[in-house]
């Protein structure tokens, strides 16, 4: 499906039915949890995923202070990707507490609170830039977004599989279904936001040629992030995965032809070398 217009993709994703609703909650096999193993070097993968999802409001926060934040179709869209985002957090939280690994009634605060005061000034710093460039910024905003949507779509997937935990397939098969969504939202957004302006093209390649990092490194420990990767790509069956699911589709984004950085940047970590950024 093609969409012409930013309107045309906001009314496809209002179309878009909740899959984590309250009744999908409630119904969760919870107390099952417990009666299948959970491998204890996914809990810090989980950790990681529970905090990058709690922090999105945070992302929004950020966002609403920029040309971008400020549109009318992506303010409606972040409303509901907030809300959402949020959920999978508490519902990979309640997991890990049905798994016995108690994270406290404050663990919210305790992430929001651990993000560094480095990263917020930076942020800040980024988002006078962002104003200055203007509206043409909106196409890197957009695709950033997909590209991170992808490669969390990706991490799920990999989670899922090596974990084979019944109920975390579930819960995971729930989020990835919205997060389906989410990706499909920021593509389309930056498919027609690139297509409109070569300066933005040219912007969006080259911030996320020489900046990209993976979703969550900045306001989460780069350790934190290299363990993720570590963990859930650290064979050729998981590197295949984002580079055929996230660097193969990013290229087929206007001016993004033969762009590696995701999957080229994936491999450094698994394979130990160093950071080009």
């Amino acid at each position: 499906m093609g969409f012409e217009t930013s309107k045309e993709v906001l009314d496809w994703y209002e179309k878009q039915p909740r899959t984590l609703t309250d009744e999908f909650i409630g119904n969760i096999a919870w107390q099952d949890v417990k009666n299948y193993e959970l491998d204890k070097r996914f809990v810090p993968v989980l950790l990681y995923m529970r905090d990058v999802e709690v922090l999105t409001d945070m992302y929004y926060e950020e966002l609403r202070r920029t040309p971008t934040g400020k549109d009318p179709i992506i303010s409606k869209f972040m409303e509901r990707w907030g809300i959402e985002e949020v959920a999978h957090g508490e519902v990979i939280n309640r997991f890990l507490n049905e798994a016995g690994i108690e994270t406290g009634e404050q663990w919210k605060d305790k992430v929001r609170k651990s993000v560094s005061y480095s990263y917020t000034v930076n942020n800040y710093m980024i988002g006078i830039l962002t104003n200055l460039i203007g509206k043409k910024f909106t196409a890197t905003h957009m695709a950033f977004g997909a590209i991170h949507e992808m490669t969390t779509g990706q991490g799920y997937r990999r989670l899922m599989k090596m974990a084979n935990h019944p109920v975390l397939t579930e819960i995971l098969t729930a989020i990835m279904r919205e997060e389906s969504a989410h990706t499909k939202f920021y593509w389309s957004m930056a498919k027609i936001e690139l297509q409109q302006s070569k300066f933005a093209r040219k912007i969006a390649r080259s911030v996320i040629g020489n900046f990209y990092k993976p979703v969550g490194q900045g306001s989460l420990p780069k350790t934190k992030t290299n363990y993720l990767i570590k963990t859930l790509f650290n064979d050729e069956e998981g590197l295949d995965g984002i580079e055929r699911m996230v660097s193969d589709r990013v290229q087929k984004l206007p001016g993004f032809d033969g762009l590696t950085k995701v999957s080229d940047h994936v491999r450094r970590i698994v394979l130990g070398q160093p950071s080009t950024i």
